[in-house]
Protein backbone atom coordinates (compact mmCIF):
# COMPACT_ATOMS: atom_id res chain seq x y z
CA UNK A 1 0.00 0.00 0.00
CA UNK A 2 1.39 3.11 -0.58
CA UNK A 3 1.91 5.58 1.70
CA UNK A 4 0.70 9.50 1.86
CA UNK A 5 4.43 10.87 0.56
CA UNK A 6 3.88 7.94 -2.35
CA UNK A 7 -0.14 8.83 -3.22
CA UNK A 8 1.32 13.06 -3.09
CA UNK A 9 3.97 12.32 -6.03
CA UNK A 10 1.06 10.44 -7.88
CA UNK A 11 -1.31 13.05 -7.63
CA UNK A 12 1.56 15.44 -8.82
CA UNK A 13 2.80 14.00 -11.78
CA UNK A 14 -0.95 13.85 -12.74
CA UNK A 15 -1.46 16.78 -12.47
CA UNK A 16 1.65 18.34 -13.69
CA UNK A 17 1.27 15.80 -17.14
CA UNK A 18 -2.61 16.50 -17.65
CA UNK A 19 -3.52 19.81 -16.27
CA UNK A 20 -4.38 22.36 -18.29
CA UNK A 21 -4.96 25.09 -15.56
CA UNK A 22 -4.65 29.16 -15.69
CA UNK A 23 -1.45 30.74 -13.49
CA UNK A 24 -3.74 30.95 -10.33
CA UNK A 25 -4.94 27.40 -10.56
CA UNK A 26 -1.65 25.64 -11.10
CA UNK A 27 0.37 22.82 -8.85
CA UNK A 28 1.26 25.89 -6.25
CA UNK A 29 -2.05 26.42 -5.94
CA UNK A 30 -3.37 22.77 -4.77
CA UNK A 31 -0.18 21.91 -2.63
CA UNK A 32 -1.48 25.45 -0.57
CA UNK A 33 -5.00 23.79 -0.44
CA UNK A 34 -3.39 20.95 0.48
CA UNK A 35 -1.56 21.89 3.41
CA UNK A 36 -4.66 23.81 4.49
CA UNK A 37 -7.18 21.25 4.54
CA UNK A 38 -4.37 19.42 6.93
CA UNK A 39 -4.62 22.44 9.23
CA UNK A 40 -8.19 22.60 9.01
CA UNK A 41 -8.54 18.92 9.62
CA UNK A 42 -6.34 18.35 12.28
CA UNK A 43 -8.53 21.24 14.11
CA UNK A 44 -11.89 20.92 13.05
CA UNK A 45 -11.33 16.38 12.89
CA UNK A 46 -12.57 15.92 9.46
CA UNK A 47 -11.61 12.65 7.82
CA UNK A 48 -8.18 12.99 6.29
CA UNK A 49 -8.56 9.71 4.54
CA UNK A 50 -11.67 11.77 2.24
CA UNK A 51 -10.55 15.69 2.52
CA UNK A 52 -6.47 14.59 1.17
CA UNK A 53 -7.48 13.08 -2.13
CA UNK A 54 -10.11 16.04 -2.39
CA UNK A 55 -7.81 18.83 -1.80
CA UNK A 56 -5.27 17.16 -4.29
CA UNK A 57 -7.52 16.55 -6.84
CA UNK A 58 -10.34 19.13 -6.50
CA UNK A 59 -9.26 21.32 -9.63
CA UNK A 60 -8.11 18.21 -11.86
CA UNK A 61 -10.62 19.70 -14.26
CA UNK A 62 -9.62 23.17 -15.80
CA UNK A 63 -12.10 25.51 -16.65
CA UNK A 64 -11.39 29.06 -18.44
CA UNK A 65 -12.85 31.84 -15.72
CA UNK A 66 -14.82 33.05 -18.67
CA UNK A 67 -16.17 29.32 -19.58
CA UNK A 68 -19.64 29.46 -19.94
CA UNK A 69 -19.30 25.92 -18.46
CA UNK A 70 -17.07 27.51 -15.47
CA UNK A 71 -20.08 26.65 -12.96
CA UNK A 72 -19.69 22.74 -13.95
CA UNK A 73 -16.00 22.51 -13.40
CA UNK A 74 -16.18 21.10 -9.52
CA UNK A 75 -18.69 18.33 -10.95
CA UNK A 76 -16.32 17.60 -13.71
CA UNK A 77 -13.42 17.35 -11.55
CA UNK A 78 -15.55 15.73 -9.03
CA UNK A 79 -15.83 12.38 -11.66
CA UNK A 80 -12.41 12.74 -12.88
CA UNK A 81 -11.32 12.55 -9.54
CA UNK A 82 -13.16 9.71 -8.43
CA UNK A 83 -12.60 7.79 -11.94
CA UNK A 84 -8.58 8.07 -11.40
CA UNK A 85 -8.17 7.19 -7.96
CA UNK A 86 -10.30 3.81 -8.94
CA UNK A 87 -7.98 3.25 -12.03
CA UNK A 88 -5.10 3.51 -9.41
CA UNK A 89 -6.64 1.40 -6.50
CA UNK A 90 -6.94 4.38 -4.04
CA UNK A 91 -8.33 2.73 -0.63
CA UNK A 92 -11.32 5.01 0.22
CA UNK A 93 -14.65 3.51 1.09
CA UNK A 94 -16.27 6.81 0.95
CA UNK A 95 -16.66 7.62 -2.68
CA UNK A 96 -19.81 9.54 -2.21
CA UNK A 97 -17.75 11.79 0.67
CA UNK A 98 -14.88 12.76 -1.78
CA UNK A 99 -17.15 13.49 -4.82
CA UNK A 100 -19.63 15.92 -2.50
CA UNK A 101 -16.45 17.38 -1.21
CA UNK A 102 -14.66 18.60 -4.56
CA UNK A 103 -18.14 19.53 -6.12
CA UNK A 104 -18.87 21.38 -3.18
CA UNK A 105 -15.41 23.53 -3.05
CA UNK A 106 -16.53 25.92 -5.98
CA UNK A 107 -17.60 29.60 -5.34
CA UNK A 108 -19.43 29.31 -8.84
CA UNK A 109 -20.94 26.09 -8.37
CA UNK A 110 -22.87 27.17 -4.90
CA UNK A 111 -23.33 23.75 -3.29
CA UNK A 112 -23.62 23.79 0.12
CA UNK A 113 -21.16 21.56 1.34
CA UNK A 114 -23.16 18.70 3.50
CA UNK A 115 -20.12 17.32 5.33
CA UNK A 116 -17.57 18.23 7.26
CA UNK A 117 -14.90 17.12 4.80
CA UNK A 118 -16.42 19.30 2.01
CA UNK A 119 -16.87 22.30 4.33
CA UNK A 120 -12.98 21.39 5.87
CA UNK A 121 -12.10 21.36 1.83
CA UNK A 122 -14.37 24.67 0.77
CA UNK A 123 -12.76 26.59 3.41
CA UNK A 124 -9.52 25.61 2.40
CA UNK A 125 -9.36 26.49 -0.96
CA UNK A 126 -11.37 29.49 -0.56
CA UNK A 127 -8.43 30.85 1.73
CA UNK A 128 -6.02 30.42 -0.61
CA UNK A 129 -7.98 33.03 -2.53
CA UNK A 130 -7.16 35.97 0.51
CA UNK A 131 -3.83 37.54 2.40
CA UNK A 132 -0.82 38.11 -0.07
CA UNK A 133 -1.12 34.78 -1.83
CA UNK A 134 -5.18 35.53 -3.07
CA UNK A 135 -4.04 39.19 -3.69
CA UNK A 136 -1.01 38.28 -5.92
CA UNK A 137 -3.55 35.68 -7.39
CA UNK A 138 -5.83 38.08 -8.18
CA UNK A 139 -3.72 40.33 -9.96
CA UNK A 140 -1.90 37.88 -11.62
CA UNK A 141 -5.03 36.14 -12.89
CA UNK A 142 -6.45 39.78 -14.48
CA UNK A 143 -3.22 40.49 -16.16
CA UNK A 144 -3.61 37.06 -17.72
CA UNK A 145 -7.01 37.54 -18.91
CA UNK A 146 -5.95 41.10 -19.93
CA UNK A 147 -8.15 42.59 -17.59
CA UNK A 148 -7.66 46.48 -16.58
CA UNK A 149 -6.60 47.05 -13.24
CA UNK A 150 -9.49 49.46 -11.90
CA UNK A 151 -12.55 51.40 -13.11
CA UNK A 152 -11.10 55.06 -14.22
CA UNK A 153 -15.13 56.40 -12.69
CA UNK A 154 -15.58 54.91 -9.46
CA UNK A 155 -12.35 52.48 -8.64
CA UNK A 156 -13.72 51.27 -5.21
CA UNK A 157 -17.65 50.29 -6.72
CA UNK A 158 -19.49 52.66 -4.28
CA UNK A 159 -21.94 53.28 -6.58
CA UNK A 160 -21.86 50.55 -8.92
CA UNK A 161 -22.17 46.99 -9.13
CA UNK A 162 -18.57 45.51 -9.03
CA UNK A 163 -18.04 44.22 -13.20
CA UNK A 164 -14.80 41.73 -12.42
CA UNK A 165 -14.73 40.82 -16.36
CA UNK A 166 -13.69 44.88 -17.00
CA UNK A 167 -11.47 45.50 -14.05
CA UNK A 168 -9.32 43.90 -11.89
CA UNK A 169 -9.95 45.22 -8.18
CA UNK A 170 -13.62 44.74 -9.04
CA UNK A 171 -13.17 41.03 -7.88
CA UNK A 172 -12.13 42.06 -4.51
CA UNK A 173 -15.69 43.63 -4.28
CA UNK A 174 -17.62 40.97 -6.56
CA UNK A 175 -15.80 38.06 -4.74
CA UNK A 176 -13.02 38.25 -2.57
CA UNK A 177 -14.33 40.26 0.24
CA UNK A 178 -17.27 38.56 0.39
CA UNK A 179 -15.79 34.98 1.28
CA UNK A 180 -14.73 35.77 5.07
CA UNK A 181 -18.74 35.37 5.30
CA UNK A 182 -18.36 32.09 3.40
CA UNK A 183 -16.28 30.57 5.88
CA UNK A 184 -17.74 26.77 6.69
CA UNK A 185 -15.27 25.86 9.56
CA UNK A 186 -14.30 27.83 13.13
CA UNK A 187 -10.91 27.27 12.20
CA UNK A 188 -11.34 28.57 8.62
CA UNK A 189 -13.50 31.84 9.87
CA UNK A 190 -10.50 32.53 11.86
CA UNK A 191 -7.91 32.37 9.36
CA UNK A 192 -9.80 33.71 6.73
CA UNK A 193 -10.91 37.06 8.91
CA UNK A 194 -6.75 37.61 9.41
CA UNK A 195 -6.24 37.54 5.53
CA UNK A 196 -9.01 39.17 4.43
CA UNK A 197 -7.56 42.60 6.52
CA UNK A 198 -4.70 41.98 4.13
CA UNK A 199 -6.77 42.67 1.50
CA UNK A 200 -8.68 45.30 2.98
CA UNK A 201 -5.02 47.01 4.14
CA UNK A 202 -4.01 47.07 0.33
CA UNK A 203 -7.33 48.62 -1.12
CA UNK A 204 -7.24 51.44 1.57
CA UNK A 205 -3.31 52.43 0.63
CA UNK A 206 -4.31 51.89 -3.14
CA UNK A 207 -7.36 54.04 -2.44
CA UNK A 208 -4.48 56.62 -1.19
CA UNK A 209 -2.95 56.64 -4.21
CA UNK A 210 -5.11 57.28 -6.98
CA UNK A 211 -7.65 59.47 -5.57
Amino acid sequence: MKSEEEWSEVFRNFLTEAQESDPAHELGHVERVVRNARQLTQVEGADWSVVFPAAWLHDCVFVAKDSPLRKEASRLSADQAVSFLRDRGYPLAEWDALHHAIAAHSFSANITPRTLEARVLQDADRIDALGAVGLSRCLMLGGHMGTALMSPVDPFCENREPDDARYTIDHFYRKLLKLENTMQTAAGRDLARERSDVLRSFLAQLRKEVI
